[in-house]
């Protein structure tokens, strides 16, 4: 056999020796020291973890079964995504070697038009989380995989190229997470098939998918996802307000993902979440943050602003239901934030000339102003301020502090600034 057949033929069993032999693999805490039994292909003996991770090895065989079985017993996860498998024969082999897998990972192995046999599929009856992100595996196999996995709680079915959901004659009624990120969906009547196969469903993560409403009735929904507690929207093609309101007819929702989709993208970052939050008032959890009972009437209290100039005809009905809760609400002052000006008398020796001062500024930024006006060194001029309207009671008050801002002083309109110069006066008698 030349090197080609060798690498072709990489076997679950030989990377498992090879990863996991005293020399690459170190004894420690969980790790369960196993003897090579006789007859072995595996020299001495392994020091095998209950989780194994034997990702992007090039398996694409199985190996010898009772090596697998001796020393696989204790093993809980198993990983093995972005290998060669391409063989349920070869897959089945590996699992029912393995008593008591609990997860199984298969991701970016090559599954495409690969058929998954009943004969076959009791192996996987313990596995409950089973990941088979980007093999391309067909409905027919995932439908086959879950009526012979009882206890299946999560399956990963990411970017396997479904625009369609193939209906199957048998529920999994153990199912409660289901990630189809990064698929083809648009239509929410293939959406729909996900509550008649897991009925016990609590998270439906749907991101990356177009899919571009959420098309049922209230009773619909009850029935279909009567357990659906979490969503995940992300990236979907929503693009009216009436699919967030539905949102609301699933009984149980609290936790909801809707980013990056069509609907949202005029608006402003605390627009979009105030604007969702006040349509879903079941929800705690937006977009993974958890909401307080101040930011929910915020929330509330800025959708009847916002909707209130609306022609009655365009107003959702959860305006109304907002209005009967807060009555109308007078629009929020408008408040110029906007640097605020003064203009002073700048006085050095004889010269005086208006000059408009930023009182956001410091006295720092002042004396560099200045500098420009009478060609001094900032550090060589001390600057007091005159109130035209207590001067007389408590005198000249020195800018002594670089770094204070102007407006903490009270500065107003024709208050004077008296420039002195540290040094023998150097005012130029020209203009400012």
């Amino acid at each position: 056999m030349d090197s080609s057949d060798e690498e072709e033929e990489r076997t679950f069993i030989r990377v498992l020796s090879e990863k996991y032999n005293p020399e690459n693999f170190p004894y420690g805490q969980g790790v369960v020291v196993l003897p090579s039994p006789p007859g072995s292909p595996v020299k001495d003996r392994l020091f095998l973890p209950s989780i194994l991770v034997l990702n992007d090895c090039g398996i694409s065989k199985a190996g010898d079964r009772s090596d697998i079985e001796a020393f696989c017993a204790h093993v809980l996860e198993l990983d093995l995504a972005y290998n060669q498998l391409n063989d349920w024969g070869e897959i089945s082999t590996i699992v029912s070697s393995i008593p008591h897998l609990d997860f199984l990972n298969l991701s970016m192995n090559p599954l495409s038009g690969v058929q998954l046999q009943p004969s076959l599929a009791d192996v996987f009856s313990r596995v409950r989380r089973l990941v088979l992100i980007n093999t391309q595996v067909s409905w027919d196999t995932v439908h086959t995989l879950t009526q012979h996995t009882p206890e299946l709680k999560e399956l990963f079915l990411c970017l396997n190229g479904y625009d369609t959901v193939s209906e199957s004659q048998a529920s999994c009624p153990s199912l409660s997470l289901l990630q189809i990120t990064g698929n083809q969906l648009q239509d929410w009547a293939e959406v729909r098939k996900f509550g008649l196969l897991y009925p016990s469903l609590s998270t439906l993560v749907l991101a990356n998918n177009s899919v571009s409403s959420v098309g049922d009735t209230k009773e619909t929904l009850e029935r279909l996802f009567p357990n659906l507690r979490s969503i995940n929207l992300n990236n979907s093609g929503l693009s009216q307000w009436e699919d967030i309101e539905r949102l609301n007819f699933f009984p149980k929702l609290e936790d909801v993902k809707a980013q990056g989709m069509p609907l949202l993208q005029s608006y402003s970052t605390q627009e979009r979440r105030s604007l969702l939050l006040a349509q879903l008032p079941s929800v705690m959890v937006l977009n993974g943050s958890a909401i307080s009972e101040g930011e929910r009437e915020d929330a509330e209290r800025f959708f009847i602003r916002y909707y209130q100039d609306f022609p009655e005809q365009e107003l959702p009905q959860r305006y109304h239901v907002l209005v009967s809760k807060y009555g109308h609400l007078a629009p929020l002052a408008e408040v110029d934030l906007s640097p605020r000006c003064t203009v002073v008398d700048v006085r050095c020796g004889d010269r005086v000339e208006p000059v408009t001062l930023r009182l956001e500024q410091t006295v720092g930024d002042l004396k560099k102003q200045l500098k420009a006006l009478l060609q001094l060194p900032t550090n060589g001029i001390r600057l007091f301020h005159v109130d035209k309207e207590m001067s007389s009671m408590f005198g000249p008050e020195e800018l002594k502090c670089s770094f204070r801002a102007l407006h903490s002083y009270s500065i107003q309109d024709g208050d004077e600034i008296l420039v002195v110069p540290k040094v023998k006066n150097r005012c130029s008698s020209s203009d400012f």
